[in-house]
């Protein structure tokens, strides 16, 4: 009889949680915060999954939608140009009609090492989000609770979890939230991790190129920076766009966008069925 769903999603957290406790602070020690945190993100969301996937059935990393072949670079494509075209429709609209301007940041300048160091370190923070939050406790949801029950559940925790990232606000939570639900709903198309993922790093990579926080933090790539000349309303103040009605916006393009993008989908091995329907005993 195969281990209860609940059981195999606590040792999943608890491995990632205990993983994470070890990593942070070393990594934060050797390489500074941004890059101590995403990759020991990514480390502590590997290590979890791989360590879940042995002891519930002897499988490997790619059948938790992490193969490495030509459809995961098509679907990784396709997820980065979705992301990158949503953070430009809702900072290029206002720099048009002359709500925002790009200004130079005199303190700031172009480098091409910060610039290379900064879009690994992004890049790793989007992958270990996605590993984490659409990886293996994700999969085993899925098959019990079935898709909706699942996308909504995981997405709310998804946005709460960003509460604690500096000026959150309501709507910056509630935009994450939505975000987190069409990274559910990516990983649905693809039964991959590599859509979500490139969906996650295109929006996290374009934000910081016009000079606006991500999530709160700033990030300093071209030298330049976004002075708006709106209500942070539409700008969403500290927090950087996500916490604006821009954001709110284009979700639901970038859905559309989702449900029309030509990816190929694979099956699961983590979900031999299709979701919400009793999982087979081994």
């Amino acid at each position: 009889m195969s281990p209860g769903w609940s059981l195999r999603v606590g040792v999943y957290l608890v491995i990632y949680i205990l993983a994470a406790r070890v990593l942070a602070p070393v990594l934060i020690w050797l390489a500074g915060y941004l890059a101590g945190v995403t990759w020991s993100q990514l480390a502590s969301a590997l290590a979890a999954n791989w360590i879940a996937l042995r002891i519930f059935g002897k499988r490997r990393l790619r059948d938790v939608g992490l193969a490495w072949d030509a459809a995961a670079i098509r679907n990784l494509g396709w997820g980065v140009l979705g992301g990158a075209a949503a953070a430009a429709l809702v900072l290029v609209p206002p720099l048009a009609l002359h709500a925002a301007r790009l200004v130079p940041v005199q303190e700031s300048q172009a480098r091409w090492d910060i610039f290379l160091f900064t879009s690994l370190s992004l890049l790793a923070g989007a992958a270990g989000e996605e590993i984490l939050f659409r990886g293996y406790g994700f999969q085993v949801l899925l098959g019990v609770w079935g898709p909706y029950t699942t996308i909504c559940t995981v997405a709310a925790v998804f946005g709460a979890l960003h509460a604690m990232n500096p000026n959150a606000t309501w709507l910056s939570m509630l935009n994450t939230s939505g975000f987190g639900a069409l990274f559910g709903y990516a990983f649905l198309r693809s039964r991959d991790l590599w859509l979500p993922i490139g969906l996650h790093y295109g929006w996290n990579f374009t934000l910081p190129l016009f000079g606006v926080n991500l999530s709160g933090l700033t990030m300093k790539l071209t030298g330049h920076a976004i002075e708006w000349n709106v209500s942070s309303t539409w700008s969403g103040g500290d927090y950087g766009p996500e916490g604006s009605v821009l954001t709110s916006i284009v979700l639901a393009p970038l859905a559309i966008y989702l449900w029309k993008a030509p990816v190929r989908p694979r099956p699961s091995e983590v979900i031999p069925c299709e979701p919400g329907s009793p999982s087979p005993s081994p």
